[in-house]
């Protein structure tokens, strides 16, 4: 055996061992079911362990496979998805298992080329179920085992590089048999030890092998991203028809398809929140505001922009226009509805003043 090729399997060696004695012990580990790792791989994806894990257990019991999730209407889909952000992914999700239930019998192809077809099924997603699933010899690369790689090879450059550059590094070191367990060993060390910040280098079982670290300079690379959010103040209308409020479904397409809010929107240049509030009422339900009063401001960031919403109690001078995308519905039966994280923080401010008005 050449040098190279001891140093590559002493590598390998090192990593499953600690793996072996570290790794987390977590549902979609424990289980052999394809449908199964798709689901907590695509919950995964920008999320943590701890966020998921109450959302995949909730997963299991309310569509415990693919059948489930492929009879399944969207609505009651993506309010299983509601918090988890990225709701693409889960009219993906239900898109998908439509597909597999049509095409495969229910279940998850094991071929490379016909999954990547399916909906939701980009490199990462389609490599991992390779992997994961079916313990084929694919490499995994997601946010924890790129900053790995890009310590253990030193890469210095200030964008981070793509998949492609690493793939060629990792390719080397991926064995051909157990590889799952290697990918996994690999996520799991950037998520425990090499960490984005302060990363545990004493606790590294392959300090030897990483560049970085012979350095000094595993702090610093790779170099952290600027994240320029975009800011955007928006108002809505809390607006009750006796013991209902209003409610309305945004668009089929675009940012937050399909889920549910409170009549309102933007605030435009110029504007005060109230004539935005005005405006917005007028335009959405070509009504007029009698009165309003200020509710509650709430702060939420999504992915790229963050928001404060600012909730108004109105009421109006004439009946709202009203469409099937609108709905009168009572506080208790909002919670039946998919909303956006902003609207779920209101509603949680409307159930808590309701809940002190009772005690009263």
């Amino acid at each position: 055996m050449s040098s190279q090729n001891q140093r590559i399997n002493e590598f390998r060696i090192r990593l499953l061992h600690w793996f072996r004695d570290h790794h987390r012990k977590l549902p979609w580990r424990e289980t052999q079911d394809p449908y199964k790792i798709w689901i907590s791989e695509i919950m995964l994806q920008q999320t943590t362990v701890q966020a998921v894990l109450p959302y995949y257990r909730k997963w299991e019991k309310l569509f415990p496979d693919m059948e489930s999730l492929s009879r399944a209407p969207l609505q009651r889909v993506l309010k299983a998805w509601q918090g988890l952000g990225y709701y693409q992914r889960a009219r993906n999700l239900h898109k998908a298992s439509r597909i597999m239930k049509d095409k495969f019998e229910g279940k998850i192809p094991s071929d490379y080329d016909e999954l990547k077809k399916l909906p939701g099924f980009g490199p990462y997603t389609t490599a991992a179920i390779m992997s994961f699933a079916f313990d084929k010899t694919y490499p995994v690369v997601d946010a924890n085992v790129r900053r790995v790689i890009i310590r253990l090879r030193r890469i210095r450059q200030k964008a981070s590089p793509d998949d492609k550059a690493l793939l060629p590094f990792l390719q080397t070191q991926l064995p051909l048999k157990k590889s799952c367990h290697f990918n996994q060993a690999l996520m799991e060390l950037g998520a425990l030890v090499c960490r984005p910040k302060n990363p545990r280098c004493l606790l590294c079982p392959v300090t030897e092998f990483c560049q970085a670290y012979q350095t000094g300079e595993q702090e610093v690379i790779p170099p952290p991203k600027k994240r320029n959010y975009k800011k955007i103040e928006a108002v809505v209308g809390i607006i009750r028809k006796n013991s209902q409020i209003l409610i309305q479904k945004r668009p089929s397409s675009g940012l937050l398809a399909e889920l549910w809010e409170f009549p309102g929107g933007k605030r435009a240049t110029g504007e005060s929140l109230e004539q935005a509030l005005d405006r917005e009422i007028k335009e959405e339900l070509s009504a007029e505001v009698a009165e309003k009063k200020f509710l509650t401001k709430v702060h939420h960031a999504y992915t790229q922009f963050q928001v404060d919403l600012y909730a108004y109690e109105c009421r109006l001078k004439s009946e709202p226009r009203f469409n099937t995308r609108q709905r009168w519905v009572t506080l208790r039966a909002i919670r039946r509805y998919p909303v956006p994280s902003g609207s779920a923080k209101i509603i949680k401010f409307l159930e808590q003043r309701e809940k002190i008005k009772h005690q009263a």
